[in-house]
């Protein structure tokens, strides 16, 4: 069985139609999320299939309205149900989660510089928090012309820094 990922929980319902508020906890809520998707949701032994009919953004949740739950009784017994899926497949994306690369020795011209102590994302790419040997912290840009090489059973982190990044 394909590993699956929880991407989302429901919170509570929201209103008096049926929609319910949802913590979404994966990195691309606007592909998991999106109308017209199919959601495989687990509520202790009871599993849902539910549509999304609809979608907006609500006070750092998603309220979303299901095709298959039309009044908030139904939204209420939702409570708690949490979504999973498949790990998101991108060819332009390696697919590395954080908890990964948390650890990692970058290395830099063949030496090891530091330690990956986290991962930050911004809304155009993601930074490698790295603590270099001398404590001193960088963001280092996570594409692949800076970080070419991520080998996790090596445990290393391979960067090409332009000139200057490491200095700022």
């Amino acid at each position: 069985m394909a590993m699956e990922l929880m991407i989302g929980r429901v919170m509570k319902s929201h209103g008096i139609k049926g929609e319910v508020s949802v913590e979404a906890t994966t990195d691309a809520p606007e592909v998991r999320f999106a109308v017209g998707q199919v959601l495989h949701g687990r509520q202790g032994a009871k599993e849902h299939q539910l549509t999304i009919a609809a979608v907006r953004p609500h006070k750092g949740r998603l309220l979303i309205v299901f095709e298959e739950v039309n009044d908030r009784t139904a939204a209420d017994s939702l409570r708690g149900t949490q979504f999973f899926a498949p790990p998101l497949e991108d060819d332009e994306d390696d697919g590395f989660y954080d908890h990964e690369l948390e650890g990692l020795k970058v290395i830099h011209a063949g030496v090891p510089i530091g330690t990956i102590a986290g991962v930050a994302h911004g809304p155009a790419q993601s930074l490698l928090e790295v603590t270099l040997d001398g404590g001193r912290e960088v963001l280092i840009p996570f594409v692949e012309q800076i970080v070419p090489d991520v080998d996790l059973e090596a445990g290393t982190v391979t960067i090409t820094p332009p000139a200057g990044l490491l200095e700022l």
